[in-house]
């Protein structure tokens, strides 16, 4: 019989682990955001269906793990033998973002010169054959885009 405490406290090593919330990993292993949050509760157990979504999209979860703490996490190729002890994440060291940043990327020049090539690129090649292309966002929202008419 799984622990369902136990199991969420597994779970939410899972989620921690990937940098994931609850909406995003439910999204990712295609069950309803309502089904997680309950489970993530206490208010409702694991299915076996739930537990089999999660060791499809992330095949490095242990099914002994998840289920009752035995083996590791992630997955290694050894047998679980004994009980699993807290997974330790080793924590990111702090990185210096302006170290990362080169700034003639965003130079005015730089960018103008990306945006004409791939404006040139795109005409070039669907000038002729798309007659529109449309974004979708996450909030529901789009944007059409027609590459025939003029745009200013």
């Amino acid at each position: 019989m799984v622990n369902t405490e136990d199991f969420i406290k597994r779970l939410e090593i899972i989620l921690d682990y990937y940098g994931m919330n609850a909406s995003a990993f439910a999204d990712k292993i295609g069950v309803q955001r309502s089904s997680l949050s309950h489970l993530l509760s206490g208010r409702n157990k694991p299915s076996l269906d739930f537990i089999l979504k999660i060791l499809d999209v992330y095949p490095e979860v242990d099914l002994y793990w998840i289920l009752n703490g035995k083996g590791n996490f992630p997955k290694n190729n050894s047998l679980p033998t004994e009980p699993e002890t807290p997974v330790n994440i080793p924590p990111i060291s702090p990185v210096n973002p302006d170290a990362l940043i080169d700034e003639s990327l965003f130079s005015e020049k730089n960018i103008k010169e990306k945006t004409t090539n791939s404006n040139e690129i795109l005409k070039n090649l669907f000038e002729e054959d798309i007659e529109k292309i449309v974004f979708f966002y996450k909030d529901g929202t789009f944007k059409s885009f027609n590459p025939n008419t003029k745009q200013s």
